[in-house]
């Protein structure tokens, strides 16, 4: 069985409201929903949050909701602790579970049959621990990236002469990949216990890309417009979906 579990949280600083917000009339935490629910191998769908409100929209959506226990609700609550939960939860429920798909209700931007390629990826190929969403942001390249000494002065933040072809063109060195948590498929065994492998902890070491352009969540008021962009460009209005009406 597979499973899609959809996590969200109330008490947003960043971005208040962020999760239940409206964007092209529709709560930011539907997109996902949508997708999941258009995804040809997912057979559950499951909810985790301790917001009134973000549980509303998900009951009312058909989702099965387990209760965020409070520890797990705070701003230094980590998503993998928030993962694994939701993951015992769903085990407890269904008695076992084949693939998870990790969706947040703050990232809309899942481009049609993103789910099932990286379902299909995880079964053809058992090697693979996970298949996630990123996206190419050259302008954030480790070749660009800097941070402030103790001193109070920039220096780079890896060692950039190690980086071959690296020069001051963003496109100079290999391209920069990022995780922009539109869509994880993960195997319960990097979930269950979490693995080694920082940041994402609940990737595994092992995984698939699954390319597209401008995935991001929302967690600055920039990436409110960004988002609204990215719909926009694929297939989203008021009324329509690329999946059609509704």
């Amino acid at each position: 069985m597979i499973a899609a579990l959809l996590i969200g949280r109330g008490g947003s600083r960043g971005v208040p409201g962020k999760n239940t917000m409206q964007i092209l009339g529709r709560p930011l935490m539907t997109y996902p929903i949508i997708a999941a629910r258009h995804a040809r191998q997912v057979d559950r769908l499951f909810l985790s949050t301790e917001d009134a409100e973000i549980a509303e929209i998900g009951g009312k959506a058909g989702l099965e909701l387990i209760d965020r226990p409070a520890e797990l609700a705070t701003d230094s609550a980590l998503v993998e602790d928030v993962v694994q939960h939701g993951y015992r939860e769903i085990v407890k429920i269904t008695g076992n579970l084949d693939l998870l798909v990790l969706l947040f209700c703050n990232s809309a931007t899942i481009p049609v049959g993103m789910i099932d390629e990286g379902i299909d990826r995880l079964r053809a190929d058992p090697s693979l621990d996970s298949a996630v969403s990123v996206s190419r942001y050259n302008e954030y390249s480790p070749v660009r990236a800097m941070r402030i000494s103790p001193r109070g002065v920039l220096e780079n933040y890896v060692d950039v002469s190690a980086i071959p072809g690296a020069s001051c063109d963003r496109d100079s060195a290999a391209d920069s990949w990022f995780c922009d948590c539109s869509v994880w498929v993960l195997r319960p065994r990097c979930v269950d216990p979490l693995s080694d492998s920082l940041p994402f902890r609940w990737t595994g070491r092992t995984i698939w890309p699954l390319r597209q352009e401008g995935g991001l969540d929302i967690d600055y008021p920039y990436g409110i417009a960004h988002t609204e962009g990215w719909l926009t460009a694929n297939g989203f209005t008021e009324d329509t979906t690329p999946y059609g009406i509704g």
